[in-house]
């Protein structure tokens, strides 16, 4: 599952697998996936196009499970004005669409990583993570009975273990279940989750009975970073044809956090002690050598917007496609109204073409290389110019600029090398391109990933809005 798609989740539904993943401050929330042999994956929908009404940021960790005709996913995302909660949606077909009801449990410290099972007797059960370790303190890992429902807890709570071993460092989280051999047996993930000092590592621990006592595995971390993967973790456990496969997430060597943290499947065995065991104690899956696989193409020719196309959390913008274009409607606020797309690897070229000459005084579109709103690098076209923007922590700079008149097929490009260093250029005639003039040969942009997400490519319109900017095409190119 290449590209930022951390926290993997996967279950099957009859002879099909489904999953989804984390989608942070992205929309559409929780993208929806499903495979009849967990190599080949089709992006079917979308949990939520729009937040639910209670919740603000936050989109992390959805469990998706089925029992009884039923899809449920069960999620995190933090309150508005509040917490870090756990939540639920349902759905009659794994496709959607998804009723939400609303959040099940948020502790003051927080309540994150949900996942819904049976105990040994067939009663219903949630288990989460309190966020303990953002205030310094220890991570608990409680499960509490939850009614038929789904749509509340009940009882008491029982605290099932924390992070009390050197390797999981400040916090345990992660949680996902399987039965074996008469046993319940939890994978987690300990240590730092994210970002170029992640300590990120997956142990397990096992069970007579869901409430305890849990044994943590004596060879923990089972699973452990290589020379290829980094901090694996937070995954969910999958059987195909009588093999064992872990879904969980981790950072390649070549891109790391400027791609995010992509998903991949780890195969493990069950030893004579009764215990999992991955190869090496570390993730075996083979880099892809051809990255071009993954180039992307998109002349608007559909009638809809394709599902890969991303926006930031809340502010959906007004698109239309169809004839060969993309009408995407201005917005005034920071960089305007933005569609993104996933990067898959850290050395891309990236193109699009507009219509500038119809750009109205005051409204400016063009390419950018975002982190966040907050975060980006763009060339923007408006006003008779060219404009490199630079944005960082909210405040723009622009840090080149040159004067044209501005013709009907704009092409606008950028160049990334290691998802640190950005080329910016420009053609009018869609086959010279010219490079913004620059003091050095490219800007730095190693300050644009956020802590827990990957860089996106994307389109704006920035200005009034009643403008509509029409977009002809949008490429990116993967380079090793």
């Amino acid at each position: 599952m290449p590209g930022d798609f951390p926290d993997p989740t996967i279950t099957k539904v009859g002879d099909t697998y489904w999953a989804s993943a984390t989608s942070a401050e992205w929309g559409p929330v929780f993208p929806l996936f499903k495979s009849t042999n967990l190599v080949d994956w089709e992006l079917v929908s979308h949990v939520f196009m729009d937040k639910p009404e209670w919740a603000e940021t936050s989109f992390w960790a959805p469990e998706i499970s089925h029992e009884n005709g039923k899809t449920y996913i069960c999620y995190t995302a933090r309150k508005k004005g509040g917490p870090l909660c756990v939540a639920i949606a349902s759905a009659d077909d794994p496709a959607g669409p998804y009723v939400d009801h609303g959040p099940l449990v948020g502790q003051r410290r927080g309540s994150i990583d949900g996942f819904p099972l049976r105990d040994e007797n067939g009663v219903l059960y949630l288990v989460w993570k309190e966020d303990g370790n953002a205030y310094g303190k220890p991570t608990p890992i409680w499960a509490q009975r939850m009614n038929e429902q789904r749509t509340k807890l009940i009882g008491k709570k029982h605290e099932l273990f924390r992070n009390d071993a050197p390797w999981e460092g400040n916090l345990v989280e992660g949680s996902a279940f399987v039965e074996h051999g008469g046993y319940f047996y939890m994978f987690y993930a300990g240590n730092g989750c994210c970002g170029s000092g992640c300590t990120y590592a997956t142990g397990v621990a096992r069970s007579r009975s869901l409430l305890g006592p849990w044994e943590k595995c004596p060879q923990n971390p089972i699973l452990k970073k290589n020379k290829t993967w980094s901090c694996p973790g937070h995954g969910t456990v999958a059987e195909y044809d009588g093999r064992w496969f872990l879904l969980h997430h981790a950072y390649h060597a070549s891109s790391h956090e400027f791609v995010g943290r992509q998903g991949i499947l780890s195969e493990f065995t069950w030893n004579e002690e009764g215990w999992p065991e991955f190869e090496g104690n570390s993730p075996q899956a083979a880099p892809l050598h051809n990255v071009g696989l993954l180039n992307l193409t998109d002349h608007f020719s559909s009638n809809q917007l394709a599902g890969t196309w991303q926006w930031p959390i809340g502010k959906r913008p007004v698109v239309g496609v169809g004839d060969g274009q993309l009408l995407l409607s201005a917005c005034p606020e920071q960089l305007g109204s933005m569609v993104a797309q996933r990067t898959y690897a850290a050395t891309y070229k990236a193109t699009t073409s507009l219509n500038a000459a119809a750009l109205p005084t005051g409204t400016f579109a063009g390419l950018t290389a975002v982190g966040d709103p907050h975060n980006a690098l763009a060339l923007m076209a408006g006003n008779g110019k060219l404009q490199l923007w630079y944005v960082k922590q909210g405040k723009t700079q622009c840090l080149t600029e040159v004067s044209l008149e501005l013709p009907r097929n704009l092409g606008l490009r950028v160049e990334t090398w290691g998802g640190q260093r950005y080329r910016f250029s420009y053609s009018t005639n869609g086959v010279t391109w010219q490079p913004m003039p620059m003091d050095t040969f490219a800007v730095n942009g190693t300050y644009l990933p956020p802590w827990d997400r990957g860089i996106r490519v994307g389109l704006l319109a920035q200005g009034p809005e009643d403008v509509t900017v029409a977009f002809d095409s949008f490429t990116i190119r993967n380079q090793r």
